[in-house]
């Protein structure tokens, strides 16, 4: 057990001016024994002095800038989890498409012996358009095939951005495959899941996937290309073709 067991709840931002202040009281209202950690990816907006001015009058919040040479949701997400001090994490969006309820069914999960708890998203044919519905299926099954590969269990959300562990087993796991994570790719999950020890107890939470309460959605072909180099060698192969065939188009 790491620290003082209890729970961090990592938010990874950028440009969340419109949301982040709301979602860091939200969070501390609903969950007072929760530290929050904001790990924020160098924002061009206000995001860092609205959690700084909460972290200076609360010290269950707490705010990282972090190394702009070292940029990457990913890359965010796994700094996080290394700098949590409580026993588990639960990784959200700061944008509320991760509804804070959902949390609490989490955290019961791993108290009662989960080693990773997967946020699922009720109804995926509710994405915001057909495209982004074929590319989060698309995105699944690739995903799918690789942990087999790699002979690893599954999830029923493998691209879910909501997901908590124990702490300490996570921590292993990064630093054991730093360099064979994609630290600028866009699905932590999928990368732990590759690699975390095919034995773990996997547990589920199935919520309703809200719409983006404010700002502007970081969804583009680069998130596609980015997975493609999550699944292995011909990954590889068909990210690197796309990044051809994307840069002739541009």
């Amino acid at each position: 057990m790491s620290g003082d067991g209890g729970c961090t709840v990592i938010l990874p931002t950028y440009n969340e001016e419109a949301n982040i202040g709301r979602m860091v009281d939200t969070l501390r209202a609903m969950y007072p024994d929760f530290r929050v950690l904001v790990m924020d990816d160098n924002s061009k907006d206000s995001t860092q002095s609205i959690v700084s001015e909460r972290a200076s009058a609360d010290p269950m919040v707490r705010l990282v800038v972090r190394d702009p040479a070292d940029r990457g949701l990913s890359a965010s997400i796994f700094e996080g989890i290394e700098l949590t001090e409580t026993e588990f994490f639960i990784n959200m969006d700061a944008d509320f498409q991760h509804p804070p309820s959902a949390l609490q069914g989490m955290y019961d999960q791993l108290k009662s012996g989960a080693d990773l708890s997967i946020g699922v998203r009720k109804d995926r044919t509710n994405l915001s358009s057909f495209t982004r519905w074929v590319g989060s299926w698309g995105a699944h099954y690739l995903a799918a095939f690789t942990l087999r590969m790699h002979d690893r269990q599954l999830s029923s959300d493998i691209m879910s951005g909501l997901f908590g562990g124990k702490a300490d087993l996570c921590r292993s796991v990064i630093r054991e495959h730093r360099d064979d994570f994609q630290m600028r790719g866009f699905k932590a999950l999928f990368d732990l899941m590759k690699y975390i020890p095919k034995d773990v107890c996997i547990e589920e939470t199935v919520f309703e996937f809200g719409e983006r309460q404010g700002g502007e959605s970081k969804l583009s072909s680069g998130i596609i290309i980015s997975l493609l180099k999550q699944c292995d060698g011909w990954g590889m192969f068909l990210a690197h073709s796309a990044e051809k065939v994307l840069g002739k188009r541009s």
